[in-house]
Formats: structure tokens, sequence, C-alpha cells
């Protein structure tokens, strides 16, 4: 007897494993067309990072794998001296199928992730990259070059993200301009792609405490996006405003209303809403939300240059307190700041969960670094890291799209995987078998013999630059002035200190 159900099961299964097969070959083909010089070196690279046996130690490596026809000398002179068309790249990662949160949203996690260089002088436009000690409570600024990296999140606790922008942070960059320049782009190519429509809701982003979550939703007000960031504890925002009352001494009305400073209970008001969730690994989650809570605005740091008067960035404000916490036994409270008034209960909820999933990113990064080996190489060119790390990105696309395809080929020692469970690093012990049922563009290399190289016994006789760390850009004023005179007595004041350590140095010499 034909059991008619297991057979329309195993029909879907085909059908989406087809499917799955599809869309991998032609991400292949449009990657290839996006390598617009030594195209042929730098695809058989990304072949060679998913097909290698195990993490990625160094380069030259990579051109042992079978999957890499071409030299060493050609793998690094692709990196070097190759192209990526990377705006056409941003919009092929778009066009792919895309993960969503509950109720079918698009959740976006921005972070950033340091390469870090120290041993590196001769490299340009490197920064100094906080990172954190070994130690609790230890951090460290090593140089480097930071990347702010833009992915779509799924949902539930999983390893998966599907990136979709890079960014290298340069000397002259500001990080609130540039992370408002991936999003505007991000979002604007997913709404060309038709993952947003008119009429969805608004596309959440995920950000930390490193970002000014309110200069970022002043500046993106024009765009479908709710942005939620997280907030040190130590911050005072403000109250919405009182209602005007008729004052016969007139006078203007008040625009903040009383501080409701994070770190003293006290001036906290009754909240609008209080919701208790049980969860599986944090115990009991209790949110408090208070509704139109704001910060007061001053012209420093990224609003000095604005002109007018400081706009009222309203939000929503949200505790987030659980009971444990994986390593710390006494978990404190977390502020969570959503850019949306008129909150309800349910989407309070929504946020706090969905800023849980920003910590996916985590693992995405651990991939890159631990296993395909996004830091391992010791390049001295910007330009070359950039094109290394598109690649990266690249080959950790082809691995989301070859999840459905890939079979659990785990170690003697490890568990089995839940169907549709495997995780980017499983998949990646696969894909050997996958390659050859995709496209495969790349052209056969040609015969050829090995350059001369170097004389032997000589030497470079032009000195590598060596290039200093740190930002580079400079305002012209740090503080708007108060008047004409002000601004001259501390030129004045400036000018009497600097004598006074000149003619200090030239006594101690003497």
């Amino acid at each position: 007897m034909i059991n008619h159900e297991a057979v329309k099961v195993s029909l879907l299964d085909v059908a989406a494993r087809v499917e799955s097969l599809t869309v991998l070959s032609r991400f292949r083909t449009d990657l290839h067309d996006c390598l617009t010089a030594r195209a042929d070196v730098l695809f058989e690279l990304t072949d060679a990072l998913l097909c290698a046996d195990g993490a990625v130690r160094s380069l030259v490596d990579l051109t042992l794998t079978p999957e890499h026809r071409r030299g060493h000398g050609a793998l690094y002179d692709a990196l070097n001296c190759g192209r990526v068309d990377v705006d056409r790249l941003r919009t092929t990662l778009a066009d792919l199928p895309l993960p969503r949160a509950t109720g079918g949203r698009i959740v976006l996690g921005v972070d950033v992730s340091p390469w870090l260089r120290s041993d590196a002088p001769t490299s340009a436009d490197r920064l100094f990259c906080h990172v954190h000690g070994r130690s609790k409570g230890q951090h460290q600024l090593i140089p480097g070059w930071p990347y702010s990296f833009v992915a779509a999140l799924e949902n539930g606790r999983t390893s998966w993200t599907a990136v979709l922008d890079a960014v290298r942070l340069g000397p002259e960059d500001d990080l609130t301009a540039i992370t408002a320049h991936q999003i505007r782009g991000a979002v604007g190519r997913l709404t060309e792609a038709g993952h947003w429509h008119e009429g969805d809701p608004d596309i959440l982003v995920v950000l930390d405490s490193g970002y000014d979550v309110t200069r970022l939703a002043f500046v993106l007000t024009d765009l479908p996006v709710e942005l939620l960031g997280r907030i040190r504890s130590d911050r005072v925002l403000r109250l919405p405003a009182p209602p005007r009352r008729h004052d016969p001494r007139g006078g203007r009305p008040p625009k903040h209303g009383g501080e409701f400073a994070l770190a003293k209970p006290d001036t906290w008001p009754e909240p609008q809403h209080t919701t208790t969730t049980d969860t599986t690994r944090y115990g009991t989650a209790l949110a408090t939300s208070w509704d139109r809570l704001h910060p007061r605005l001053t012209h420093r740091g990224s609003w000095l240059d604005h002109g007018g008067e400081l706009p009222l960035v309203e939000g929503t404000l949200i505790r987030l307190k659980v009971d444990v916490l994986p390593g710390d036994r006494d978990p404190k409270p977390v502020w969570l700041w959503p850019s949306r008034t008129g909150a309800t209960a349910e989407d309070i909820d929504r946020s706090w969960q969905s800023f849980l999933r920003r910590f996916d990113l985590e693992h995405t990064f651990r991939l890159f670094k631990q296993t395909l080996g996004w830091t391992r190489p010791k390049l001295r060119s910007p330009e070359a890291a950039d094109r290394w790390t598109w690649l990266i990105i690249a080959s950790h696309t082809q691995l989301r799209l070859a999840r459905p395809l890939a079979e659990d080929l785990r170690r003697p020692w490890e568990r089995p995987a839940e169907p549709g469970r495997l995780t980017p690093a499983r998949v990646r012990r696969g894909f050997r078998n996958i390659r050859p049922k995709t496209a495969l563009p790349a052209r056969a290399p040609k015969p050829g013999k090995p350059g001369p190289g170097r004389p032997p016994g000589s030497k470079k006789r032009t000195p590598s630059p060596h290039f200093e760390v740190g930002k580079t850009a400079k305002r012209e004023r740090t503080s708007p002035p108060t008047s004409s005179e002000g601004v001259k007595d501390q030129a004045e004041t400036a000018f009497e200190i600097c004598r006074v350590s000149v003619v200090r140095r030239s006594l101690d010499r003497s």
C-alpha cells in the first residue's frame, strides 16, 4: 500500500532541494560576474575557502586544495591587483532569500568587528580598535582595521545571519554617518528587491551601546525603520513636557519634563507596561517600559554642526531584568531605547526579544575569524583587505544557501544535529560534495611559468612608508563659542600656557 502522505513530503523535499540548488548556482554565477579583474583566481579562492579541511590558517595553504588550480603567486596577485564590483555584489546579496522574524518582519543587526594589525606599521588607515581583554573589566586599544557589518537576523536561537553589507572605517570617517549611510543603502536595496512593500511593518534595526541611537533615529526619520539600541545605565533622560498652563506672568513654555536618571530609581515614574516572560536560558525576564522619553541634546558631539534649535527625539525606554546570565550570578538590568512611541505590551516583548538576536552576529564574526580565517592573512594594503573581506562574505552566503543541501558529516564525538539545525561549520564540511552540482564559471588556468622574481642576494632599496595610527580628521571647533570676546580670551590663555611650557623646558635643559 502506497503512503501518499510520505510520497507528498518526499516530493516537496526534492522540490525544495532543487530550488535551493538553483538559487546557489545563480548566486555563484552572479558572484563571478561581480569579480571584474582576476575573476577566476578570486572565484577559485572562495571555493578553496569552502572546501578546505579544517580552519584556515594561512592563505598559501589554500593553494594546495584541489579546487584552487592556480599557484600561490596568482593568489596574492589577485588580492593585491584584483577588483570586486562591491555595489553590484551588495545588490546581489539583497536579491537573495531573506530571513525574517516573527510576523514576517525584517530585523537588521549592525555591529563593528576589528581586524587587528598591531604589527603592521606599513599598513595605512589603521585605527585604535577597542577590544576586551581576557579578564573581566579589562579593555584594550589595539591598532587595526574596524569593519562595520549589516546583517539580517533570523528568528530564534541560531548561529546564522545574512550579511548584506560591510564597510571599513577609515581615519576620516564618522561611525554615526557611516552607519546611517549603510542602513539607508540596505533598506533601499531591500525595497527594490521586493522584500519590503508599502504597508509592511517597519524594518527593525538593532544596535549596541556604542552607537548614537538618538542621532541615527533623527537622521533616518524619512525611512520605514525603527531603531532599537542599548544605552548606558548611567544616562539621564527627560520625561515629556507637562501640559501648558496659563501663566499670567507669561514666559516660554517648558520644553522638557522632569529628569529620569537610570541609576536613581526614585526619579522613575509609574511605568506604562510591565511584562513577565519565562525563558529557558535566562529564567524569568521582567520588562518595564516608559513612553515618550528623550535625551536633552546639546550642541556637542554629533550635534555640534546642527543648525538651529535641537530637536526632540522621543522613544520608549525599556528596562530588562533577568534572573540568570551565563557566567554572571547577579546580572544587571539592560536598558533599551526603541525609537517609537505608543508601544503596546506585545511590542515591548517583541523589542527585547529582537535585541537578543543581535548576539547572533557574534557567532558570524567567530566563524569569520576562527574558521574561515578572515584576519589570518598579513595583507599590507587596506584595499586588499577589503577584497578579502568581501570574499569571506560571499563564502558565508554560499554556506547559508547550501543549508538545505548539506548532510550532517559529524565527528564521532559530536552529537547529531536536529533536522534543519546544521551550523555553518558543519555545512562547510559537506560543501565539497555540493560544489560539483552547482555552476562552475571559473575557466581552466592557462599554462605558464613563474616569473624570474627578485635576483638572489639583492635587497630592497626603497624602504616602505610607515603610517601613523588613529583619526586624522579634525574639526574646526569642539564647542560652540559663546562670544567673540570669549574666543579671544580662550586663545590668549592657550598661548600663555604654551609660552610658559616652552620657558620651563628651556630652563630644565640649561
